[in-house]
């Protein structure tokens, strides 16, 4: 793989359809599964051992790695790359684990200790990128998306039920457009994957498995502990989610945590279209909308005409939002200037309290720019969720039970945050000489001096 100089530090498009020995190499050497492999070898005591647990892990980490569609795909194409099963430890043909072998694998591998260690292994490789990239996790965004699965016969799903993992069900999801009316409806049978990404470099920080029905708003809280846990403190600057998020307490946690919130807002008023500022008297002209717009109305003209105000910044030791006379500020003649302003040439100053409203007047106001083009930063969110599914097999649907999906879940995810750290750590290419060198973030990642 070839990655030239000019590359973002996470260039996901270098990935090889099909990487190199070398490659598939170095990057079953980045996962850390050391406590897990352990642990795992406890577990199986002095039983039978004809497949080594390296063997199984090793094959499980492949299927994703490799881009194959099943199980089934990677362990036929171990028994005939030679090269490929000496990677995992297998000697020959004979030594290619079957089919029901990696499904007994897999119901062991999702339940306890087992899968905490496989997320511990992912937050590793996450906390060790947020050390050494600065801008690893200044500007996140989250999502939920579905995931199918199949359901265990009654008595399987009644032995799973005593673990407390979410089992699968029906999950349905319907998009309305700005009139309110259903546009389309997706129905689905299994999970829901909620995540938390860095926008910049399109890295999950955070993940969680829920059933269909778990809302967004429930669920982020945690899922944005688990990534500031991954994070240096303080490393959050903003969160964009869509409005399945928009809810009083998410607000006031982000407003906690001095994390600025780009959420879009949800359409609560019925007939009513504006109300003036709290706090304002009888004679005020100021008033604002249900996003959380400040307007001004010009009274003098008749009929009155309404302005947007000026939005000069958030300040942070007042907790206000500090809006500006839109004529003064623009340049535009106004028949109320003289009334409103008073002669100050900077214009009449609307300083808005967050704590009226955390929802409503959040430090980056949504009628801005600046909200504009953060918010749009949601995306990266999607190309994840796409390279999950579509590349490393996460919503395989052909999964069936809790623990087995579970398992895979966590094995994706790691394979994820592992190609991450692989991406990061490669050498770039400089120029036409076919010359590679690595920079000094590649060097740390290496733990070369």
């Amino acid at each position: 793989m070839r990655i030239h100089i000019t590359k973002p530090l996470f260039p996901w498009d270098c990935l090889d359809d099909s990487p190199s020995l070398q490659t598939i190499r170095e990057l079953l050497g980045l996962v850390p599964d050391g406590a897990l492999l352990d642990a795992l070898h406890r577990a199986r005591g002095k039983g039978r051992d004809d497949y080594p647990i390296g063997v199984l892990w090793g094959t499980v980490l492949l299927t994703p790695i490799l881009r194959h569609p099943s199980f089934e795909a990677c362990l036929a194409e171990l028994k005939r790359n030679a090269g490929l099963r000496q990677l995992i430890g297998i000697e020959s043909e004979s030594g290619v684990p079957h089919k029901w072998n990696i499904s007994r694998f897999l119901h062991a591998l999702g339940q306890e200790p087992f899968l905490t260690l496989m997320r511990e292994a992912f937050d590793g490789l996450i906390q060790r990128l947020g050390q050494l990239v600065p801008s690893l996790g200044k500007q996140v965004a989250g999502d939920a998306t579905y995931l199918n699965a199949r359901q265990k016969d009654q008595e399987g799903v009644q032995a799973e039920n005593k673990t407390g993992l979410p089992q699968p069900s029906g999950g349905r999801k319907e998009y309305v457009d700005e009139k309110g009316n259903v546009t389309h409806v997706l129905e689905w049978f299994g999970y829901k994957l909620h995540l938390v990404v860095d926008v910049k470099h399109e890295v999950a920080l955070a993940y969680r498995v829920t059933a269909p029905s778990a809302g967004d708003g429930e669920t982020l809280p945690e899922i944005l502990a688990q990534a500031e846990q991954n994070l240096p403190a303080g490393r959050v600057e903003s969160l964009a989610y869509d409005k399945a998020a928009d809810d009083s307490k998410i607000h006031a946690l982000l407003n906690q945590k001095k994390i600025k919130p780009l959420i879009e807002i949800r359409n609560l008023w019925k007939d009513e279209s504006e109300r003036l500022l709290p706090g304002a008297t009888g004679r005020t002209n100021i008033v604002y909308t249900e996003d959380g717009t400040v307007w001004c109305y010009d009274k003098i003209s008749d009929p009155a005409r309404r302005h947007k105000m000026s939005y000069i910044g958030y300040e942070a030791d007042r907790g206000t939002l500090k809006y500006r006379c839109p004529a003064c500020h623009e340049g535009f003649k106004c028949p109320s200037a003289a009334r409103c302003n008073a002669g100050k040439s900077y214009g009449m100053t609307v300083r808005v309290k967050s704590e009226i409203d955390f929802r409503r007047f959040p430090p980056i106001p949504r009628a801005t720019i600046a909200f504009e083009r953060l918010y749009n930063g949601r995306t990266a969110v999607e190309r994840v969720n796409a390279r999950l599914k579509l590349f490393w097999g996460i919503d395989d649907g052909n999964v069936t039970g809790t623990w087995r999906f579970h398992a895979l879940v966590g094995v994706v995810m790691l394979v994820h945050a592992a190609f991450a750290t692989f991406l990061a750590r490669a050498p770039r290419w400089e120029g036409s000489l076919g010359q590679v060198r690595l920079g000094p973030l590649q060097k740390a990642l290496r733990g070369e001096t």
